[in-house]
């Protein structure tokens, strides 16, 4: 039997993706397919409730890898005006919020998932707010950007996954960009004045649990380097089919808890923007159940203030 090694070179990342998916969740072209409130620190260095919507649209034309948003996308475009009324939907059953994000499971910036045409209705809803977070793909940063944020009263925060610093691991996961064209996307937001936010994964396939940790940190280090101004870094999890198979082959490791909580310490250490550790499902992630309430708490502590917290001793799994 061929070695899935072999077979990761005879095929694309987009083949094995495909082929390994389940089917997709049941949305509402009309309503988006979640909705929070959460908390976060701002660039002021204030914690401040932000209105989180996830936006139901077309999927993202590229195929990532690791990616298992695509569950709650739909196969065609949405219809001109479904985007607002999402919006509007979602706003009527939240608390009131001085931020809000965006996410649409792909690129903003993409005509096929977010009409342009509703662009002058979504920015007249968001008119109450003081920043508006939305997401894309370097390859969807262009003029739409600009003409968005001239709309907007909020200031525009674009964020631009970058996941992976390590070319080579980059080029696995079909992200169809380079990491030129990252620098290049931030570039030109910022030379837009629109501040830039992006995404790094914790523990990538095909690196172990010791280079994942290192590759993230670099990651980080990279994103500064560029201009971002703001990190969050995702723990990478199996779940959409391919990194299932992935991980039965030894290709893929889950990260841990403590492993997050070093990269997030790494991070805030530099002092050169906010890092922040995507909170989603954390508890997956412990192997303890005796220390993993407190070590939750110390990444959330570290979130809101942006500092680091006294660290969690158990003498049960040894960290």
């Amino acid at each position: 039997m061929q070695h899935m090694n072999d077979a990761i070179l005879d095929y694309s990342p987009e083949h094995w993706a495909l082929n390994r998916r389940s089917r997709k969740n049941h949305v509402i072209p009309w309503q988006p397919y979640d909705y929070i409130n959460e908390k976060e620190r701002t660039i002021d260095g204030v914690v401040e409730e932000v209105a989180t919507i996830f936006l139901t649209n077309k999927e993202c034309p590229f195929r990532c890898l690791m990616c298992d948003l695509w569950k709650n996308t739909t196969n065609e475009p949405v219809p001109d005006g479904a985007i607002p009324v999402q919006i509007q939907y979602a706003l009527s059953l939240l608390s009131s919020s001085e931020h809000i994000k965006l996410y649409n499971s792909g690129n903003f910036f993409d005509s096929q998932a977010i009409p342009p045409a509703d662009f002058p209705l979504i920015a007249k809803i968001l008119d109450p707010f003081k920043t508006v977070v939305v997401e894309s793909h370097p390859r969807f940063i262009g003029k739409n950007c600009i003409r968005f944020n001239e709309m907007l009263y909020p200031e525009l925060h674009v964020a631009v996954g970058l996941e992976t610093a390590h070319p080579g691991v980059l080029s696995k996961l079909n992200k169809s960009m380079v990491l030129k064209d990252f620098e290049l996307a931030v570039n030109y937001l910022k030379k837009n004045d629109i501040s830039v936010r992006t995404f790094i994964l914790l523990n990538v396939p095909f690196l172990d649990e010791s280079e994942g940790n290192s590759w993230a940190k670099r990651s980080i280090d990279f994103a500064f380097d560029v201009g971002v101004e703001c990190c969050v870094v995702i723990p990478t999890r199996s779940g959409n089919g391919i990194l299932d198979q992935l991980e039965a082959n030894s290709l893929f490791f889950k990260s841990s808890l403590p492993s997050l909580e070093n990269v997030i310490e790494y991070g805030i250490e530099q002092k050169r923007g906010r890092v922040f550790a995507d909170l989603w499902d954390i508890e997956t992630l412990s192997t303890c159940k005796r220390c993993a309430p407190q070590r939750v708490q110390r990444i959330r502590s570290m979130n809101f203030t942006q500092h680091i917290s006294l660290p969690v001793e158990c003498s049960f799994c040894k960290n």
